[in-house]
């Protein structure tokens, strides 16, 4: 069991706390898929990790980028088998791109209507 409780960016360091009963071997920091920092894990008391990683210059352009937050027991490139997933961090720099916006609100309304959609079926069937 893990949970991570991100504390934000300060400096061009994204910082948090990791709870859980062993610290893990590797966390990583993945951008566009590719690895491009590992983090720093100090104990923060029993159970409960101090995690921060630096966000390389490079990660940083125009529009959003994601950042994705990765734990393993790997030693190698790849991720190992028993990687997970902690937590994603969005930034969005310059001017984004309305488009993008706007399609990302466009699946969110189509989403919602299936959620309505489907809940309504449901609420007539068992009526």
């Amino acid at each position: 069991m893990s949970e991570f409780e991100s504390y934000g960016v300060t400096a061009g360091i994204w910082s948090g706390r990791l709870l859980a009963d062993n610290a893990p071997a590797r966390i990583r920091l993945f951008h566009l898929a590719a690895p491009v920092a590992e983090a720093q894990v100090l104990s923060d008391g029993p159970g409960a990790w101090k995690v921060e990683v630096a966000i390389p210059p490079h990660c940083l352009s125009d529009g959003m980028q994601s950042l994705i937050l990765m734990s393993d027991d790997g030693q190698d490139e790849a991720l190992s088998p028993s990687a997970r997933h902690l937590a994603t961090l969005t930034l969005v720099a310059g001017a984004p791109l309305d488009t993008d916006l706007r399609a990302e609100i466009d699946l969110i309304r189509a989403e919602l209507d299936l959620l309505k959609r489907e809940f309504r079926r449901y609420a007539a069937a068992r009526t």
